[in-house]
């Protein structure tokens, strides 16, 4: 229960801080506000909590470690359930906050969601597998025994500001199952929820190509010297 608290408590930070960032201040910070902010999120709840549940905060990492046989598949789903309530518990109390604002109009729009929008379908697709394969790389990475792990957060901290700069122009970045899912609950985007099954698509098959490329790749070239 401590473990799928913390991951929980971590999840429901980052969507607090990052699609909050988002909804309440994006006019005012910019695309580089936002991913910082995301970036920033799971850094300080890495150091927080990683150390009780090691800091997933994300169903794509959750899977993506189980295919790299850093964590028990079995363990897997009470992960990924507790992810999605701290998500959508986060999203509940932002959208509290926004539709709390004066004159706000009846519709909060796209509520930082998920969508392709003038890109086609292949490119979101493609855009999310390769951004999340690199995420669940570093992470597999900078988190492995020879590794400098008291870094390990500032390392995938940093990569999640870089990915969200990079591809907020053309999915509103999501490589986080969770972050798409909550959101699109409390869009007034029609697209939002109709586009969701590629915000769960893409990143585990990233996620889990990332773990199977570490494992019989990577790991086996440590194992042989």
């Amino acid at each position: 229960m401590k473990k799928l608290f913390a991951e929980f408590l971590g999840t429901f930070v980052l969507i607090l801080f990052g699609c909050g960032a988002a909804v309440l201040a994006g006019n005012y910070i910019g695309v580089l506000g936002v991913s910082f902010a995301f970036g920033l999120a799971v850094m300080v709840m890495i150091y927080a909590v990683g150390h009780i549940s090691g800091g997933h905060f994300n169903p794509a990492v959750t899977l993506g470690l189980a295919a790299a046989g850093r964590f028990e598949w079995k363990k897997a789903w009470p992960y990924i359930l507790s992810q999605l309530v701290g998500a959508i518990l986060a999203a509940t109390i932002i959208y509290l906050i926004a539709t709390g604002r004066a004159n706000m109009p009846a519709k909060v729009g796209a509520f930082a969601a998920n969508n392709y929008g003038t890109y086609t379908l292949g490119a979101a697709l493609l855009t999310e597998i390769v951004m999340t394969f690199v995420f669940l790389t570093i992470i597999i990475g900078v988190t492995a025994k020879d590794a400098l792990n008291k870094f390990a957060g500032v390392a995938i901290g940093l990569s999640l500001t870089a990915i969200h700069l990079a591809s907020i122009p053309i999915t509103n970045t999501s490589v986080n199952p969770a972050r798409s899912t909550s959101q699109a609950l409390f869009s007034s985007d029609p697209t939002a929820l109709s586009h969701l099954w590629v915000f769960w698509v893409a990143p585990i098959v990233g996620a889990i190509i990332a773990g199977f490329v570490w494992k019989y790749v990577m790991e086996a070239k440590e194992k042989k010297k």
